[in-house]
């Protein structure tokens, strides 16, 4: 009997635990949400109106007249969009040669590539930001889209969910007289979906919720995304908080709606790479 209680306290206090770890990572989000709704008056009232006694609907109508909204959303979209498709097809590709085909210096030249994952962006921002500039894509779209379309974890992604896939799908291909390209993309790659769709998942969050690399590279307000926009908003406008969160809670949505849809292929994606020995 008293080994039964000690197991229903230490679940109960587990439970207990991450509970309150949840409350902590909740909070700010669900202050943001009822901040939305807020009058600017009433955001900072002690103690904290979680349901506001008086909604202003009119935060959300506002954020599209202060600022230019829609094209900051559409560039977040087309950018996002456009880097995740690319990261897969060079993930894809990469993946594909570290684990199929058969040449030398593979493995050397596999890990030497997945070494650069230890080197933070902030230290190669610099001098990405010089070549983008001397060869004339600086305040450009583009140059983002170059040098966020190879990732070295996309690569390590697909490669690991490629290893789990056996040899003999890519003998029987070449018996068939198929090319590379052919067994890459149309017999290799369809055995693969929850890898691919973890990276399609990381890389569109990341992509969106990035800050830093448009700040760097994007100058003209109209090529701002989403994240710079809402910055600029803050600054210009005094920091009105009802309407920031109400914009910053409308960007969320593509975020919650992608990971709600897709969090089962999130964990058998990266169940699939963590398993697989390379």
């Amino acid at each position: 009997m008293k080994g039964k209680s000690k197991k229903i306290l230490k679940a109960a206090a587990t439970y207990l635990i991450f509970l309150i770890a949840a409350s902590v990572t909740v909070l700010p989000f669900l202050w943001m949400a009822s901040t939305a709704f807020k009058y600017e008056q009433d955001v900072f009232k002690f103690p904290i109106e979680w349901i506001p006694k008086q909604i202003r609907w009119e935060n959300f109508t506002d954020v599209f007249t202060k600022i230019p909204y829609v094209n900051y959303y559409w560039n977040s979209i087309k950018l996002s969009v456009t880097i995740t498709v690319l990261t897969l097809v060079t993930s894809i590709l990469a993946g594909y040669s570290f684990a199929k085909l058969h040449y030398k210096g593979r493995d050397a030249l596999f890990l030497l590539y997945l070494a650069t994952l230890m080197v933070p962006w902030q230290v190669i921002m610099i001098p990405q930001f010089i070549t983008i500039t001397r060869i004339g894509l600086a305040d450009t779209h583009l140059s983002l889209i170059l040098t966020q379309s190879f990732t070295p974890f996309g690569v390590f992604l697909i490669r690991q969910s490629f290893m789990g896939i056996p040899d003999e799908y890519t003998q029987a291909a070449k018996i068939d007289g198929c090319g590379h390209l052919k067994t890459c993309f149309r017999i290799i790659t369809p055995m693969a979906k929850p890898g691919l769709s973890a990276l399609a998942i990381f890389t569109f969050m990341g992509t969106w919720n990035d800050y830093l690399a448009p700040l760097i590279f994007l100058t003209a307000d109209k090529k701002r995304t989403l994240q710079l926009g809402l910055k600029y908003f803050q600054a210009e406008f005094l920091t009105s908080y009802a309407l920031l969160m109400a914009g910053t809670l409308m960007a969320l949505a593509p975020v919650i709606i992608v990971y709600v849809l897709a969090q089962k292929n999130i964990i058998e994606g990266m169940a699939s790479a963590g398993g697989i020995k390379g």
